[in-house]
């Protein structure tokens, strides 16, 4: 007797016992070049390239609702502050500046790589489908989803094969006359454009891409604001902020320069609509390099000034209130403009006037400029945006002299250590309110300030993004790739003649019905038949039966069609 017994059928085996490997091919490994293959099949196929384009799209939000370093650095710091433990996180996993991050720059190079892998290979398929002729014509027109027939006589029949190239072509189809068993016939195909529009589509992407990239990498966008009367000259050191791509360079900046000499604003006085704005207009002198004479261009909001390459535009404006400080020794500590920011849409301004070169002890001056002041029991205000009633309320600090430490400090706000708010003989807090022309002493003779009067500001932004002509230039084709896809019906049409008459069908071997042109009577004379055949190879959005049915006629030189079958009618 042998170790191994037959077990009767349906006998459980004991789980104690090693179960037997199950038979079957061995499959081979796919080894190192296998997987790199399969991995970029599966990067290559579309179904990831939307994938990824989604998540570009999901990745991009946190840029849009959380404060970025590069455009308002002062937020980010103020949000780590107040968040003390979402801030430190969100700026380790580059939240604060998502657009340059290690993970949206990998989301978006590999979209490009698979938008690439994705193309090139259905640009190849797309032309060898331009050289392919139309297919032959299928045995059996009848099982075509739209499919006439039409009689004609015989001396009739002998052009309708010629005709039908004629009107196929006058359609724009492309044709083919087919040489078969059963005689000659034409095979027709049109809307080639369709997959055009696709590949136009997706490369308009793949450019769309390429175009933010490179503006990404070497544009840039920066601010400042300008006084009336002064200049701006396109240097680093002229930017109140700057924001540039990684591979930027400072001396590729055009050496323009831009004065401000003049800023025209009006608003709306009546009863409808008051304050609202009706002119924003600067005159403007441009000198395109050092040593080019000197011209003149008027810059208004939505018109922008182009030089160099570079973009000038308007947007936004204030006023410049005009001060004079005396210290303590009676010298002049500071003369001149101060840029006080709008807060309103009355221009209810606030700024700080900072005069950390008086003596005995610095000055410090905080508060409001009102271009149409009122003072009620809402406080002091303005009520109007232009300057038809011009008052300053201001705040005085003081304090000793500070050790310059060369840091940038913010211009609009005043940092307060090591400062002491003025009071006056009472211990009441020193406020002034000062109209232009006037002037006062401060308490423990600190100096003075005076009112000199106010000019206007304007705010330039200049900015180049060498993508741009690039990336419109994408979206349009993009559009234009869209349209064609959607609009053009890629069709196949096939015509052929036969002799007898329309008679029913049989079964076919397969089940099916065979050819319905009956058989050739004995008479040479006797009727032919006109059988055409249609194909959408697109969605079906109805029409081709319509079209079928027109040709049919049109080539038996009959009104209507005399024996008609649609899809769907036999089994």
């Amino acid at each position: 007797m042998t170790d191994t017994q037959t077990r009767p059928a349906g006998h459980a085996d004991n789980p104690e016992e090693p179960r037997p490997e199950r038979a079957g091919p061995d499959l081979p490994r796919l080894g190192l070049r296998g997987t790199l293959r399969f991995l970029w099949a599966q990067l290559t196929s579309m179904r990831t390239a939307l994938v990824l384009l989604f998540a570009l799209a999901v990745a991009a939000i946190p840029g849009s609702l959380i404060p970025q370093r590069h455009i308002s650095p002062i937020r980010v710091d103020d949000f780590i502050a107040q968040h003390p433990t979402l801030g430190p996180l969100y700026d380790k996993v580059g939240l604060f500046s998502v657009y340059s991050s290690p993970w949206f720059s990998a989301v978006y190079l590999l979209l490009f790589v698979s938008l690439v892998g994705c193309i090139v290979p259905r640009v190849g398929v797309y032309f060898r489908a331009l050289r392919a002729e139309p297919p032959r014509t299928p045995r059996n027109l009848r099982r075509l989803p739209a499919y006439a027939t039409a009689e004609v006589s015989a001396a009739e029949a002998g052009d309708v094969l010629e005709r039908a190239v004629t009107e196929l072509r006058r359609q724009r189809y492309r044709v083919r006359v087919v040489e078969g068993p059963g005689g000659a016939s034409v095979a027709a195909e049109r809307g080639y454009l369709r997959e055009a529009g696709n590949l136009v589509f997706h490369v308009s992407l793949l450019l769309l891409l390429l175009g933010v990239g490179v503006g990404a990498l070497w544009g840039y966008r920066g601010s400042s604001v300008v006084v009336v009367g002064q200049g701006f000259s396109n240097s680093v050191t002229q930017y109140d902020d700057l924001t540039a791509g990684g591979w930027f360079k400072a001396s590729s900046l055009e050496p323009f320069n831009v004065v401000v000499k003049d800023f025209q604003v009006a608003f709306e006085t009546g009863p409808v609509q008051t304050g609202a704005a009706r002119l924003f207009r600067a005159d403007v002198a441009v000198t395109d390099k050092p040593g080019d004479p000197v011209r003149s261009e008027v810059l208004e909001v939505n018109h922008p000034l182009h030089v160099d390459g570079s973009t000038v535009h308007l947007i936004g404006h204030g006023y410049a209130p005009v001060v004079t400080v005396k210290d303590g020794k009676g010298d002049v500590a500071f003369s001149g403009p101060v840029v006080f920011l709008p807060q309103d849409g009355n221009f209810t301004s606030a700024g700080v006037v900072k005069v950390p070169d008086a003596r005995p002890e610095r000055l410090a001056f905080q508060g409001f400029f009102l271009p149409s002041a009122v003072v009620d029991a809402q406080g002091p205000r303005s009520v109007f945006p232009d300057a038809y009633d011009p008052q300053m309320f201001l705040n005085v600090w003081s304090g000793p002299p500070a050790v310059e430490t060369g840091k940038p400090e913010n211009v609009y706000s005043l940092d307060t250590a090591g400062l002491t708010q003025l009071r006056n003989e009472k211990g009441d807090i020193v406020r002034l309110r000062l109209s232009p022309g006037q002037g006062t002493d401060l308490p423990d003779g600190m100096g003075s300030i005076t009112f000199d009067g106010w000019n206007r500001w304007v705010k330039l932004q200049v900015g180049d993004t060498p993508g741009a002509p690039v990336a419109l230039a994408a979206v349009g084709f993009a559009v234009a790739g869209l349209c064609l896809s959607l609009f053009v019906r890629p069709r196949r049409v096939w015509v052929r003649v036969s002799g007898g008459t329309i008679t029913a069908a049989g079964a076919g071997p397969d089940g099916g019905p065979e050819d319905a042109t009956g058989t050739e009577g004995p008479e040479d004379d006797g009727p032919r038949v006109i059988e055409v055949g249609g194909l959408d190879r697109a969605d079906a959005r109805g029409g081709l039966t319509d079209d079928v049915d027109d040709l049919a006629a049109t080539l038996a030189g009959a009104p209507e069609v005399k024996a008609r079958e649609k899809s769907g009618a036999r089994s």
